[in-house]
């Protein structure tokens, strides 16, 4: 009998705590192998294809495109051959195991025993698998175990609500359209489903204002009592079902109760899109309620409509919200604006509120974060770069493979971390001690459509100026392409920013923490400059050097500022460290 195993987001590392799913490369009912990338996902460092450690039938797929998972997540699961040895024997669909689950705290509509060729109960892979993965990932070995994640399980409901559920689940062909690939997301979709017949159930008798009922209601008890207040289902003898710290700290900064939202995960799990989701709405239905009651104050609208819309507006605000397939979207209004300060300002415009995830948050964070630790001071100079570009013509002249300009500048900066080893370190503030390393893994700026990334040139102080020139092109291209790997963009010990093809001259560049400092290189322009006691236009640059100045003072960084521009106005220099 085939079992299914459940493959969770693994630990991609580098400390991430969550991903966004970018793009599925499988679809339920696919056949898969072991290794096989199945989905696409973005982190804050780079976009990851993510490998199945298991062989089989796809039988479900948990998160549509453009949302977001925590490790530690389901994201499918897979139906393989026949359970190893040390398998839970109650897996084969003959105990009670492989029965269907009642509370729904499994992935609905996965089934065992009904003799159609169906499939035993989820099971987590680890313990006992002959059908190793070569591809390790962080919680996933080829011969250890996996790590148990704890399910959260939904509280109980009463006889008349799972009489209810029972009969939507029924109605609804829930266990059909899994079987025949027809949903991705049935166990969201049938606890969404169970959700609301509760609350149906549970609510039975009491007066309904606007036709319906609130979906944060609670459940009925057996007698079919009614439920207590709103979130009572979230809040009662159970934990909010939530995982992710950063989910909470959104909420505790907006003053959200997550006992009020309803999680569109797996089991109800709160994710970061139902808090957002959440704050939005409370923030529309404030600004729609003192708009609403202005404009019926200077109508003189009756007290009768005010109290109304003020009920409706003090539920909405509760955050209580409904399952994501039902939910409108709505413009989000900021804080700042008149509307949400309450002014009086007519046809104030809406602003617009960008979610500070993925690359663009990871690079606040460390750029704050930089800003914060790092004592930076910076220096710079310009230089006649004439004799620097007929060098490297001269070298491109002599056949292929071509150089770059910034290959030539890097193997320049290598010659000057050498002869000044000092910026070439990091800041150990725990231990109060200076670092210096004894590699030079050269970072470069690179933009790309997912913003600013800085990949790193492993050993640069190794390499010759037509290696460098071939990294350079081939991290570049990964970056822009979005198939660079997380352990290329990290790990540097130097930057080189070559800002001059925004078309700039100069600039103060924050330091890549924890590195100690930065080279700037401003656009190349012609310029009147004195040469050889006349004056000529020359091709001149600005150079810049941003330093941390806990490793070195003025005096070392304006000597490797003025090696590195000795350099450049007569390459002959560097022959001398070759």
């Amino acid at each position: 009998m085939a079992v299914v195993r459940e493959f969770a987001l693994p630990d991609l590392g580098e400390g991430l705590t969550e991903a966004e799913i970018v793009r599925w490369l499988v679809a339920v009912g696919d056949v898969v192998a072991v290794d096989q990338p199945v989905v696409e996902v973005e982190t804050a460092k780079a976009m990851v294809e993510v490998p199945c450690p298991y062989g089989g039938v796809v039988t479900a797929r948990f998160g549509e495109e453009g949302s977001e998972l925590p490790v530690g997540a389901a994201l499918l699961t897979v139906a393989v051959g026949d359970p190893s040895e040390g398998a839970d024997p109650d897996t084969d669909g003959t105990g009670p195991a492989g029965a269907a689950d009642p509370t729904g705290s499994g992935p609905a509509g996965v089934r065992a025993g009904d003799g159609d060729g169906g499939v035993g109960a989820p099971v987590r892979g680890g313990e006992g698998d002959s059908e190793g993965s070569g591809n390790v990932l962080v919680g996933y070995g080829t011969g250890a175990p996996a790590a148990r994640r704890r399910r959260l399980r939904a509280a109980p409901l009463g006889t008349s609500a799972r009489r209810a559920t029972e009969a939507v689940g029924a109605g609804a062909g829930t266990v059909g359209a899994q079987r025949e690939g027809g949903a991705d997301t049935a166990a969201a979709a049938t606890a969404t489903a169970v959700a609301g017949t509760a609350t149906t159930a549970g609510t039975r008798g009491s007066a309904a204002v606007g036709g319906g009922t609130s979906v944060g209601a609670s459940g009925g008890t057996d007698g079919g009592t009614s439920g207590g207040t709103d979130g009572d289902a979230q809040t009662s003898g159970r934990p909010t079902p939530v995982i992710s710290p950063l989910v909470r700290r959104l909420a505790r900064e907006h003053r959200l109760d997550l006992g009020d939202v309803v999680g569109s995960g797996r089991d109800g799990l709160i994710l970061r899109s139902d808090v957002e989701r959440a704050i939005a709405r409370m923030t529309v239905a404030s600004s729609d309620a003192e708009r609403s009651e202005r404009e019926r104050a200077k109508a003189g609208t009756g007290p009768s409509a005010s109290a109304a819309l003020a009920g409706s507006a003090s539920s909405a605000a509760r955050g209580t919200v409904a399952s994501p397939e039902r939910q409108p979207s709505a413009p989000v209004v900021g804080a700042s604006g008149a509307l949400a300060r309450g002014g009086g300002l007519a046809g104030a415009r809406e602003a617009e509120r960008i979610p500070l995830r993925g690359v663009r948050g990871a690079v606040a964070e460390k750029l704050s974060r930089s800003r914060r630790e790092i004592p930076e001071a910076t220096c710079w100079v310009d230089a006649d770069a004439t004799e620097l570009l007929a060098a490297r013509a001269a070298m491109n002249a002599a056949g292929d493979p071509k150089v770059s300009l910034l290959a030539v500048l890097a193997r320049i900066c290598t010659a000057a971390l050498a002869r000044y080893p000092e910026l070439n370190s990091t800041v150990d503030t725990e231990a109060r001690e200076i670092v210096r390393l004894p590699e030079v893994h050269l970072g470069f700026a690179a933009q790309t459509d997912r913003g600013l990334m800085v990949p790193v040139v492993r050993d640069a102080h190794l390499r010759d100026t037509v290696e460098l020139s071939a990294e350079f092109a081939r991290l570049t291209e990964s970056a822009r392409a979005g198939r660079i790997t997380p352990a290329e963009l990290t790990g540097g010990t130097f930057t080189l920013n070559n800002y001059g093809v925004f078309g700039v001259d100069g600039s103060t560049p924050i330091i890549n923490h924890p590195e100690a400092a930065m080279l700037g290189v401003g656009r190349i322009a012609e310029r009147p400059w004195v040469h050889r006691g006349e004056l000529a236009v020359r091709r001149v640059v600005q150079l810049s050097l941003t330093f941390d100045h806990r490793v070195c003072d003025g005096g070392t960084a304006g000597g490797f500022l003025r090696y590195v521009a000795d350099c450049v106005e007569q390459p002959a220099v560097l022959l001398r460290t070759v």
